[in-house]
């Protein structure tokens, strides 16, 4: 949840400088993303997609196993930033950190 409010605060500049889209995914169903989406109704940019099955997630090999927890497989904390379908930064934190995937990274990276 911590990237969420970075994401929306910057989603205008980092279209000002040249981003197409601010993709949000999860390993969660549509129903949570549509639920979790509404509670950011100043949202005007960034999208909220469900990996449902975590078919993408595990595509992109950031597969968490939460199963001990009782949360079953997530997904890695991490930002991509691409530029015609070819990933040009990937920042992936380690043991759930917040250091290196908000918004301000990304851009510094712009």
């Amino acid at each position: 949840m911590q990237h969420v409010p970075g994401f929306i605060s910057k989603a205008e500049e980092l279209k000002s400088k040249g981003v197409d889209e601010v993709l949000l995914v999860s390993v969660n169903d549509p129903f949570v993303m549509k639920a979790w989406a509404k509670t950011y109704p100043d949202n005007k940019h960034v999208k909220f997609l469900a990996d449902g099955s975590g078919t993408y997630t595990h595509a992109l090999g950031l597969e968490l196993d939460l199963s001990g927890e009782g949360l079953g497989i997530r997904s890695q904390r991490f930002a991509l930033l691409a530029d015609d379908l070819k990933v040009k930064v990937a920042n992936i934190e380690e043991d759930g950190a917040f250091t290196i995937s908000g918004a301000d990274e990304i851009l510094k990276a712009l």
